[in-house]
């Protein structure tokens, strides 16, 4: 199973999402073959009346085992449905600035 589809069932079990983004975009970090920088995009009625930190804190816990492996990077977009009603849609993800230094 891919690091993305593992990060979709543990997001899915965890916060029960209304909507729900697993974006690899480890090709733009210099790693085209590598499952290691996501996007995640997440709608829960449980982010209703939380702060970006404690919401930030139940995905992480969330994908924790992940986080201690093969994820590098994982920029989170957490919203409420009321949030995500009113926004509909997330910033784009800014360019990498470096890339893999690694040979």
């Amino acid at each position: 199973m891919s690091t993305q589809q593992q990060l979709t069932e543990l997001l899915t079990a965890a916060l029960q999402p209304a909507h729900l983004e697993v974006i690899n975009e480890s090709h733009m970090h210099g790693t085209p073959t590598d499952d290691s920088h996501f996007k995640v995009v997440i709608v829960s009625e449980s982010f209703a009346g939380q702060r970006l930190l404690q919401r930030h804190r139940s995905v992480n816990k969330a994908v924790a085992e992940l986080l201690a492996g093969p994820i590098h990077a994982l920029a989170l977009h957490t919203y409420s449905p009321e949030e995500w009603q009113e926004l509909g849609k997330v910033p784009a993800s800014p360019a990498c600035r470096g890339g893999s230094q690694l040979n």
